[in-house]
């Protein structure tokens, strides 16, 4: 393992890293850093469906406040698909344990952070969630801070079409089988600066209209969403923020920019409790799906709440 400059340049480095083969033959992921010397804390960011790491004004935030800062392209995402890869495709979530426990490992053991929070993004969120519940006990994480985790289907038409016995049926045995998409190219449009938002980033990575929606996927984040309902049992004290409101359109429009445009907010923040015994449940006015991108109002809310939360739980060393 090597890290060199990142494709955002300095002060970010990456490394590749190689993960066990599948059956689409060679897999590796991605962690990206940013040190802060002398750093005793550390945040690990991960990305949603169809994402990888570029807001580096979050990183800016959390550097100057004297975390170091990594984040991780999963497999078959952003910085580490390849060529021979089905897009964002894993046929069990619980895939994911690999990074996870590796980027964990190199945070604590190789740079010697003593402390770490983890913030997942919308299917980060949820990645994160399951991960850190099968992880309890262990003494891995010191928090976890969950941007509209994606803990609830909001009725894709591929379940609507199918229903959610005839999609694990199919993501079982045609886990490749491409289905109908839900995903909106407007949400993206309404964030790069190329169409109608403020933020730049690679639209080959993080394409307007995303990547073929996967059967074996979609099957593996259903049974996520049935271990969230059950309850998970996750040891650490959890931040969950979500937007106050939602929107649902197959068009442009302005409420794009102040709602949350590919879930259902009310359902993440109902669903909140069932993650852990010390949940803290934030709403967002004028949140967009990924907080930390909203309007600028928003976005403020957004890191004051969080510091507010980091100072609660997770205090700076004297």
């Amino acid at each position: 393992m090597e890290f060199r400059t990142d494709i955002l340049g300095e002060p970010y480095q990456a490394a590749e890293l190689p993960l066990r083969p599948d059956e689409e033959g060679a897999v590796s992921a991605t962690l990206v850093r940013r040190l802060v010397p002398g750093a005793e804390q550390a945040v690990l960011y991960v990305h949603g469906y169809v994402d990888y790491f570029f807001q580096t004004h979050l990183a800016d935030h959390f550097t100057a406040a004297g975390y170091s800062f990594y984040a991780l392209d999963l497999r078959k995402y952003g910085r580490s698909l390849k060529a021979h890869q089905s897009p964002n495709f894993v046929r069990d979530l619980a895939s994911y344990d690999e990074e996870l426990d590796e980027a964990v490992r190199i945070i604590r053991e190789v740079d010697g952070h003593t402390r770490l929070l983890v913030n997942g993004h919308s299917t980060g969120g949820l990645i994160t969630a399951l991960w850190a519940g099968r992880r309890t006990d262990r003494g891995l994480i010191d928090g976890l801070f969950l941007n509209s985790p994606f803990l609830a289907m909001p009725a894709a038409p591929a379940v609507r079409t199918l229903g959610a016995p005839a999609v694990d049926a199919l993501g079982r045995l045609a886990g490749t089988r491409k289905l109908p998409s839900s995903l909106n190219p407007h949400y993206v449009h309404s964030l790069h600066r190329d169409h109608r938002g403020s933020w730049d980033f690679d639209l080959t990575l993080k394409p307007a209209e995303g990547f073929p929606l996967y059967a074996g996927w979609l099957a593996a984040i259903q049974r996520g969403h049935r271990q969230v309902r059950r309850g998970l049992t996750i040891d650490c004290p959890i931040l969950l923020m979500a937007s106050t409101a939602s929107t649902s359109t197959n068009r442009w429009d302005p409420a794009l920019h102040r709602t949350d445009a590919v879930l259902r907010a009310d359902d993440i923040a109902a669903l909140g409790p069932r993650l852990g015994r010390n949940v803290t449940v934030v709403r967002i006015e004028g949140g967009m799906h990924d907080l930390v991108l909203s309007g600028e109002q928003a976005r403020a809310q957004v890191f004051t709440e969080l510091d507010r939360w980091l100072t609660a739980y997770l205090p700076t060393p004297a």
